[in-house]
């Protein structure tokens, strides 16, 4: 007696991207020529759902639509451009600081506050789907605090954010000498009272980053928009007292340029337990997610990165 052949599926639907790689498992038939349960295969990783396990009815394929998640993206290309988007941000931020210095105020605080916010929002948009735009040490420990970011990335993030501050503040030392001390943010109140704007400002910041990245019910697309919006909020309430720092490589860098270290510890010290505390508290009071609806398009937050 002939053994009988066990038909199989000519061709199976390949996922866009991974040619030969199909997106169902092969299907098995029994001496009937009726379709039995095979493993799937990418079905798994799907985003649209979790399949276990498919069937075939009729002779066909079940009808589905599903996408594979993004292959991850490497870490030297998030490194370049965490250190492209600081360096933008810094310069923009230690810059205006100068002319304004240079020019004896013609940029006023709200042109100061609204040349940082402006920055922010154009490097998020620009560099926060590749390194998710952390930009400050103060935003990447609270986030690996949180478990929305690795430790393992953690220093060569900050000293990434460092190198690129120090770059922008001596580059900008090499074309406006000797105004490099506009730059510089320093207390111009007492220490106690600069310790406390800055862990304010910094919890107000961490507080609205949080909201936009982790809860897609927050901001969606508008995310750079909302986060640049309150750093110029920041500014304009802190800036007279302290420059309204809120980040440590933004006062680290340019004192380091400048060789002026004046009340640096309430930089390195108050926007860290700041972050730390506001990233916390939204987590304290974010609805759960099965009280609201998540809204039909995702976010385009991506600090997470």
């Amino acid at each position: 007696m002939n053994k009988e052949e066990v038909p199989s599926v000519p061709s199976t639907p390949a996922t866009p991207g991974t040619p030969g790689a199909p997106l169902f498992g092969g299907l098995k038939f029994d001496k009937t020529g009726n379709g039995v349960v095979r493993k799937s295969s990418f079905l798994k990783s799907c985003k649209c759902f979790s399949v276990e396990e498919w069937t075939l009815e009729d002779g066909a394929l079940p009808r589905v639509s599903c996408s594979l998640p993004a292959p991850p993206i490497p870490l030297a290309k998030k490194i370049g451009a965490e250190f492209i988007g600081t360096f933008m941000l810094m310069f923009a931020a230690i810059g205006t600081a100068i002319v304004n210095q240079k020019t004896h105020g013609s940029e006023t605080l709200i042109g100061c506050a609204a040349a940082n916010g402006l920055a922010v929002t154009i490097v998020i948009f620009s560099t926060g789907h590749i390194s998710g735009a952390h930009l400050n040490p103060a935003v990447t420990i609270s986030f690996a605090a949180l478990k929305h970011f690795p430790w393992k990335n953690v220093p060569v993030y900050i000293a990434t954010q460092l190198l690129a501050s120090i770059s922008a503040a001596f580059s900008l030392k090499a074309v406006f000498h000797p105004f490099m001390s506009g730059g510089v943010t320093v207390p111009s109140v007492g220490y106690g009272q600069a310790f406390a704007t800055e862990f304010i400002v910094s919890f107000i910041l961490m507080f609205v980053v949080t909201a936009v990245t982790i809860d897609p019910r927050a901001a969606g697309e508008l995310a750079g928009i909302v986060v640049g919006a309150t750093v110029m909020l920041n500014i304009l309430i802190a800036g007279p007292a302290t420059g309204s720092s809120m980040n440590p490589v933004r006062t680290l860098g340019p004192a380091i340029a400048a060789n002026n270290y004046k009340g640096i510890w309430v930089y390195l010290i108050a926007p860290i337990l700041g972050t730390l505390c506001g990233a916390g508290a939204y987590t304290v009071v974010k609805l759960p997610d099965e009280e609201a609806k998540p809204p039909s398009a995702p976010p385009h937050g991506s600090f997470r990165r």
